[in-house]
């Protein structure tokens, strides 16, 4: 395994666990601590964010046979950073309630004759709104972070096929190699053939001629 990775690895751990127990406690806590509080974890989770990322990169750079386990094991982290996520929008959506509470028991307080019905439809609608423009944020947010690992995993490839088209350049070559030298062996062995074949038909004939003297002086005598 990469020392990179496993460095990267170390660190998102210590980050997760740290998170994960400022979660449990952020839900005892109240007013400007907890908000306090859930802006640590929100910006403890953007770390945690940086680090897989920075994994899934050393990962997709490693060999295939390594490359697979690894991505298994960033799958696993990127789940319990949802979870972390999960925990923090139950949290957030706690706080802009009971803020919304508070606002309400205030206004009621103050002049609880002058609150009318249209001023708390206005009030609620507000809100409404206001946590549709928050997860309409952290929706883009998301899109722009999957983009991001989308270009990432696509320059990894192309990098990874440029590798293998470059090594089967290589493979073409050598086998050109080896053909042009089959050729040469080829050529050699035709011409010892053609000049053994011009041994072998001098030497019959040589041995017909010698026949034929002999056939001549044993018929002539």
């Amino acid at each position: 395994m990469s020392e990179a990775f496993e460095s990267y690895e170390r660190q998102y751990c210590e980050i997760s666990a740290s998170l994960s127990r400022k979660c449990t406690s952020a839900a005892q806590l109240d007013g400007e601590k907890k908000k306090q509080r859930v802006s640590e974890i929100k910006s403890g989770i953007e770390d945690a964010e940086a680090l897989i990322r920075k994994m899934d990169l050393e990962a997709r750079s490693l060999q295939p046979s390594v490359k697979a386990a690894l991505l298994a094991k960033m799958r696993e982290y990127k789940s319990d950073l949802n979870n972390l996520k999960s925990e923090v929008k139950k949290l957030t959506s706690a706080n802009l309630n009971q803020a919304t509470r508070e606002e309400l028991l205030e206004a009621g307080m103050a002049d609880t004759l002058a609150v009318s019905a249209d001023q708390k439809g206005r009030l609620l609608m507000s809100t409404e709104r206001l946590n549709q423009s928050s997860d309409r944020i952290r929706e883009s947010r998301r899109t722009m972070l999957e983009t991001e690992e989308l270009g990432v995993s696509i320059l990894q490839d192309l990098h990874q096929q440029r590798q293998s088209l470059l090594h089967a350049n290589n493979t073409l070559h050598g086998v050109d190699d080896n053909i042009g030298k089959s050729r040469k062996i080829l050529s050699a062995m035709s011409k010892r053939m053609d000049r053994n074949k011009w041994m072998i038909g001098c030497i019959i004939a040589v041995l017909v001629v010698a026949i034929i003297v002999i056939l001549y002086f044993k018929l002539a005598h």
